[in-house]
């Protein structure tokens, strides 16, 4: 049956080849670094039942009313994709019977879904890395998950990105507060946008973080939440900036930053960067110290953070660093049916020799002149050459591709020590 191509599904975007190089980048560096920092990988679905999310999100959220990706199995049970990670999570501790007089500190990374309108660092599938500290009480664990982050930025060679902190209080302090709130935006509804009238009855802290250019007079005129903690929550927010100017981790605090999610509660911070337009942020996170319960669980506090690798894959581009390739230091070219016959046994041969080094061979034939131009357009530094001639003599000339040193020709078993020499 023939047509039109099939088309990938609107914002969910493919990664090719060239952009690997940052994604595995990313990868490899937080995978290690957890590591370093104790913490433990697991895996959990992309499915789960919507139940979860419309208790943990919230159900007058945005990402529950409009952006789930939601429908009914064969049996008749409603699923959705998972719209974000720290969710499962929880239910899976949950699920596993890890809650019981234990604390665990895991990461994991893959896909979440939503359903927004696609744009610039904001897609239907996206993909996160989240880590998180379960079981753990004081603000010295939201100092580490700070302190992990940072890290991160340091060992990824990013820059430009700033730290902005605040605390939500406890649920109750927050519930006085939101009463405050409300109070002084019904008297400034006349000013409110359809988005924010929409919000004020069920999530108006979400109002506070607006960006319609409209709003800032009555956003910076609310009062602040810092100004309304808790005794307790007062006391873990300036022992996390104790923690955070000890460790000379600079940052703002920002008491209008209120993070999108229900669960959150006392500390809440998020990574901005200048360098990717209007989205801005590229790591948020929080404390979550009632959700687990809310769940089922055990009470349990908790705190996590989930940066978009989307985002960050394209600061690494946009502010140029340098990450490792998968460009072939060594390309093999096959000039001929006798040497085409023994290329690919020699080049395994070498490989085995030349651990660590990345060897391509020319496959598929062509003139000896459209192999050599391929050879140079890989980015390899040598080109290792056999044609019919060299097969006979069992010699292979090697070719510099980015010097104008000479070309050698050797034979074949002394081929990988004299690569290693000439690549060093």
């Amino acid at each position: 049956m023939s047509g039109q191509p099939v088309q990938a599904v609107r914002g969910m975007n493919d990664v090719l080849a060239e952009d690997m190089p940052y994604w595995r980048f990313l990868e490899d560096t937080a995978r290690e670094l957890f590591s370093a920092y104790g913490y433990q990988e697991v895996r959990v679905p992309m499915v789960e039942h919507t139940e979860l999310f419309k208790r943990s999100i919230g159900e007058l959220t945005d990402i529950v009313e409009k952006e789930m990706y939601t429908f009914d199995d064969r049996g008749g049970e409603s699923l959705t994709l998972r719209p974000e990670i720290t969710a499962v999570l929880v239910r899976a501790a949950i699920s596993n019977g890890l809650l019981h007089n234990q604390k665990h500190r895991i990461w994991t990374w893959g896909p979440a879904f939503r359903y927004e309108r696609p744009q610039k660092g904001r897609y239907r599938q996206f993909h996160q890395i989240d880590c998180e500290a379960i079981g753990y009480e004081g603000p010295d664990v939201d100092a580490e998950m700070i302190l992990l982050s940072a890290r991160l930025w340091r060992a990824l060679g990013i820059g430009r990105v700033a730290l902005q902190i605040n605390s939500l209080g406890t649920p109750e302090s927050r519930r006085d507060y939101r009463a405050l709130l409300v109070g002084y935006l019904e008297s400034r509804r006349a000013e409110l946008d359809e988005d924010s009238l929409r919000r004020l009855g069920g999530n108006p802290l979400r109002i506070l973080d607006s960006k319609n250019p409209a709003l800032r007079a009555v956003i910076d005129e609310a009062p602040q939440i810092t100004e309304h903690l808790d005794p307790a929550s007062r006391d873990h927010f300036d022992r996390l900036r104790a923690h955070l100017d000890a460790c000379r981790v600079p940052y703002v605090v920002n008491p209008r930053l209120v993070r999108g999610l229900d669960y959150y509660t006392r500390t809440v911070f998020e990574w901005t960067t200048d360098a990717l337009g209007a989205q801005d942020a590229v790591c948020s996170g929080g404390r979550y110290d009632g959700l687990i319960a809310q769940l089922g669980g055990q009470p349990t506090p908790a705190i996590g953070w989930a940066l978009g690798m989307e985002r960050v894959t394209e600061l690494l581009r946009e502010t140029g660093v340098a990450v490792p390739g998968v460009t072939p230091r060594v390309y093999v070219v096959l000039s001929g049916e006798r040497a085409e016959h023994a290329g690919l046994a020699l080049a395994e041969g070498w490989r085995d020799e030349l651990a660590g080094v990345r060897v391509a061979v020319h496959l598929g034939g062509g003139s000896f002149k459209s192999q050599l131009k391929r050879a140079d357009k890989s980015g390899a530094e040598l080109a290792v050459i056999i044609g019919d001639d060299e097969a006979a003599r069992g010699t292979a000339a090697i070719k510099p591709l980015r010097s104008e040193r000479q070309q050698e020709e050797c034979a074949w078993p002394a081929v990988p020590a004299r690569v290693r020499a000439m690549l060093s």
